[in-house]
């Protein structure tokens, strides 16, 4: 058996598969089928300041190669998810990374400092909501905004911060420069891309909120991209995500420059798929002879 454990920003991950934040809700659901015990981490469902209901149904929509969604943060506001849901997540033996998210910079950073008197391991600050204060601009659509909302959070608390940031940008580059010079000790990337379909016999959109984000297999090759040349950029890890269905892709997104990986769309078709991609990343490090996943990572040779 090789060595699968990673450390990212000072946290060690017995292995490097993440249930992405969004899929895996508070993970009761899924201990039915497995013990929490044997994934390298869970990232919780987004948690903002106050209970949100999110967006209108239809909000979730299947693509050839994917899915769509809006769901739009439905969850039970920073104090329910401390009283009820944390306190079990932390029984389960492994990293629990809280998933936090605000419409001001503010918001997000009282988020963050009630997670900071608790036991929880890293926050992971979602900076692709709508500010508010700046006309509804999603906070990781320019360096200046990214900067800010990762500067207060970062003086809220003194957990690891893990700053997800969007794929829908001119530069995702220079962004993460942004964010790392703002205090984040880690990246999560990428977010989902926003899409649209249209039901071509109502002429209406396929998500009542008429666009959505993708995910899936389709956007595997963009999070590929986006990873490696943000790799070359910046001196904090980066947790890599977008369309991981295998062991191989994970790997491919190590190779890329990630140092763990989460897993989100496959989860839907595959409750078990993190759990697999934990066994075929072994597999294939056993049968490379590579001792250790950590040899792994940033190793691609570009042409």
């Amino acid at each position: 058996m090789a060595d699968l454990s990673v450390n990212v920003a000072g946290v060690e991950f017995k292995n490097p598969i993440i249930p992405a934040s969004g899929v895996f809700g508070y993970g009761r659901e899924y201990e039915e089928f497995y013990p929490l015990s044997k994934l390298g981490g869970i990232a919780t469902k987004g948690t903002t300041g106050t209970l949100r209901t999110g967006n209108l149904s239809p909000r979730i929509a299947e693509t050839p190669a994917g899915m769509l969604n809006s769901v739009g943060l439905q969850n039970p506001g920073i104090d329910t998810f401390i009283e009820r849901e944390l306190p079990n997540l932390l029984t389960k033996d492994t990293v629990i990374l809280a998933n936090i998210a605000g419409s001001t910079p503010e918001e997000c950073a009282e988020v963050a400092a009630k997670l900071d008197k608790t036991d929880v391991h890293m926050i992971e600050l979602n900076i692709s909501c709508p500010n508010v204060k700046q006309g509804g601009a999603a906070f990781g659509t320019s360096c200046t905004s990214a900067e800010a909302v990762t500067a207060a959070v970062r003086k809220a608390t003194s957990k690891p911060l893990v700053v997800k940031l969007s794929p829908n940008v001119t530069s995702i580059v220079e962004i993460a420069k942004a964010v790392e010079s703002a205090g984040a000790d880690a990246l999560s990337m990428i977010n989902t891309l926003l899409g649209m379909r249209i039901d071509v016999r109502t002429r209406r959109p396929v998500l009542h909120n008429n666009v959505g984000g993708l995910s899936g297999p389709a956007i595997l090759p963009i999070a590929v991209r986006m990873i490696w040349q943000t790799a070359n950029a910046v001196s904090i890890p980066i947790i890599g995500m977008g369309g991981v269905s295998t062991g191989e892709d994970a790997i491919e997104l190590m190779m890329a420059g990630a140092s763990a990986v989460q897993v989100g769309a496959a989860i839907f078709t595959d409750p078990y798929a993190p759990i697999k991609i934990v066994d075929e990343m072994n597999a294939f490090l056993d049968e490379n002879k590579i001792a250790s996943v950590k040899d792994i990572i940033g190793t691609v040779q570009p042409w």
